[in-house]
């Protein structure tokens, strides 16, 4: 019993160790398949395409072959050379991508196996098998197509390509999903052979289209850069006419702030020339006031003047006729000169005293009258500016009036003064004629003869004159032979009979003198004065003796006046130097 138990037990263990092999070895045996990946099975049993779920595969009986179930993208390029050339003979380059997959099927997928193998599984081989598929359609649909049909209708010609390829992929149980032409345009102009009858026409064509294009571009830009500048010509204007809108605004408004502005200086203006007017109302009382003053100080100190004048020229009168009369007694007339000089002299003093005394009355009388004026001016502003809103249009009637009234007084007053001045120097020239009309002719003379010794030393300077120009004298002195005539426009001195005078300095002074300019005339002045100018000896002693003792005329030593003057001094004195510069050249 025990012997079958054990032998039950090996046989159930041996059964499920067996069942366990089998079932390891079919799990190693079973191969499923996935979304992204078939495959097909052949050999024992026949072909059996697996998508979805899995097979038996066992290595000496089948074989498989895997499908890509992915969708694969395929791209397509042709440019330059390998162009497409379109309908109107133009070649284009274009890139494509076409998306292609395994039909999810068991007869394409099949077939996929059957045709492509392992090319599912490897993009770039499945490209190589279908791309002259691909590039086919391309040319084809592009043939039949203008360039600009191919640019405009994208969708066409890609719906196009789609239905010719289908059919060819569908032989590899491949199926289309799209296409995408992700690159369209014209090739470059250098890979077009001229030599070639589809280039050559193409050229042609697209020769003319450039240089169409580029004539419409032209006028296109031409046109473009007219509307420009008539554009910007309107604007300009349009500008121009804003600015001179604004400018003519801010001119406006200009205008208006200067009139504005005119007016407020006007009306201060005017204010101002009111508060003007009114000072110079009281200004021109005041003036008024210290020119009648200064007119009547100025009468007196005329008149005083007058009178010391009149005095004098009487003193002067009385003088020279108790000169005349009282020649002989000259020690008296000359007390009496002193007397009257004296007298003169005091009144000048008196008159020097009355005019300071004026003067300083007169600046006391000016100071109070500023002093006045100042208080009046401060009495005036504090009126005007208390009743300035009361009294304005009565005060610039008064201040006018007072204006005028003081421009007329004060004129009237300056013609008064220059009445009374007149009158006082017409009285004044009236006495001194009516003096020198109940002159005498001795002392007409006497006066005639002290201005001709006033200005005699001046005329022997000048006739001296052309001393100035010897340059060294020569005496040659032989006594006995001859006798020395009289200088030239003088008479013949008794001296001069002999051979000289015995003093060779005198002679060569008499020999200069005779070169003395209108010799003549000055002699003949001489004489009239007394004196002999035709030797320098003759003159000294009519000097020394005096003009009476050799003159017709009046007395001059007992002259007062002669005496004072600095006439007689100056001729002796030139005379003198002249005599001792000549003997400086003699010797």
């Amino acid at each position: 019993m025990e012997g079958l138990l054990d032998l039950g037990f090996v046989t159930l263990v041996g059964g499920a160790i067996a069942v366990l092999v089998i079932i390891i070895f079919l799990l190693k045996m079973y191969r499923r398949a996935s979304k992204e990946v078939a495959f097909v099975r052949t050999g024992v049993g026949g072909e059996k395409v697996v998508m979805n779920g899995g097979a038996l595969v066992f290595p000496i009986f089948h074989e498989t072959m895997p499908v890509n179930m992915n969708t694969l993208v395929l791209s397509v390029m042709r440019r330059d050379g390998e162009a497409l050339i379109t309908l109107d003979r133009l070649r284009i380059d274009v890139k494509a991508e076409f998306y292609v997959r395994v039909k999810p099927d068991a007869e394409a997928i099949a077939m996929a196996a059957q045709t492509l193998g392992q090319r599912t599984m490897q993009p770039e081989m499945l490209k190589d098998l279908v791309e002259g598929k691909f590039v086919d359609a391309l040319r084809s649909v592009a043939a039949g197509m203008t360039m600009n049909e191919l640019h405009e209708q994208r969708a066409d010609f890609v719906q196009k390509v789609q239905q010719v390829s289908s059919n060819d992929l569908a032989m590899n149980g491949l199926e289309l999903e799209s296409v995408s032409l992700t690159g369209l345009d014209q090739t470059s102009i250098e890979h077009f052979n001229a030599n070639n009858a589809f280039d050559a026409e193409g050229l042609t064509k697209l020769t003319e289209q450039i240089e169409a294009r580029k004539k419409l571009r032209n006028d296109i830009e031409q046109d473009t850069r007219v509307q420009m500048e008539t554009k910007n010509l309107e604007a300009a204007q349009k500008s121009f006419e804003i600015s001179r809108d604004t400018e003519y605004a801010r001119l406006g408004q200009e205008r208006e702030v200067e009139v504005r502005r005119a007016a407020q200086m006007s009306e201060i203006a005017r204010e101002q020339a009111e508060r003007q007017r009114e000072a110079d109302a009281a200004r021109i009382e005041a003036k008024k006031q210290v020119d009648a003053q200064q007119i009547e100080a100025d009468r007196l100190v005329e008149e005083a003047r007058i009178d010391q004048v009149r005095a004098l020229e009487i003193a002067r009168q009385e003088q020279q006729i108790a000169v005349q009369n009282k020649s002989r007694e000259e020690s008296q007339a000359k007390a009496d000169a002193d007397e009257a000089r004296a007298k003169a002299v005091a009144a000048e003093e008196q008159v020097a005293t009355a005019r300071e005394s004026e003067i300083a009355e007169r600046q006391k009388k000016i100071e109070l009258i500023e002093a006045a004026k100042q208080a009046e001016r401060d009495a005036i502003k504090i009126r005007v500016d208390a009743e300035a809103d009361k009294d304005a249009a009565t005060n610039r009637a008064e201040a006018a009036r007072l204006a005028a009234k003081g421009e007329a007084d004060a004129t009237k007053l300056l013609a008064e003064a220059d009445r009374v001045k007149f009158e006082v120097e017409a009285a004044g020239q009236r006495a001194v004629n009516e003096a020198a009309n109940i002159l005498s002719m001795e002392q007409i003379s006497l006066q005639t003869k002290l201005a001709l010794l006033k200005v005699l030393p001046e005329v022997i300077r000048e006739s001296a004159k052309p001393m100035e120009a010897i340059d060294s004298i020569k005496i040659v002195q032989v006594d006995g032979l001859t006798q020395r005539s009289g200088a030239p426009g003088s008479t013949t001195n008794g001296s001069g009979a002999g051979g000289g005078s015995g003093n060779l300095a005198n002679d060569a002074v008499a020999a200069a003198l005779a070169y003395r300019a209108q010799a003549p005339v000055l002699d003949g002045l001489m004489k009239e004065l007394g004196l002999d100018g035709s030797s320098l000896g003759k003159l000294v002693e009519g000097a020394a003796n005096g003009p009476s003792n050799g003159s017709s005329g009046a007395d001059f030593s007992s002259a007062p006046d002669f005496s004072d003057e600095k006439a007689t001094p100056s001729l002796f004195e030139t005379d003198s130097e002249s005599e001792d510069d000549e003997a400086k050249s003699a010797k």
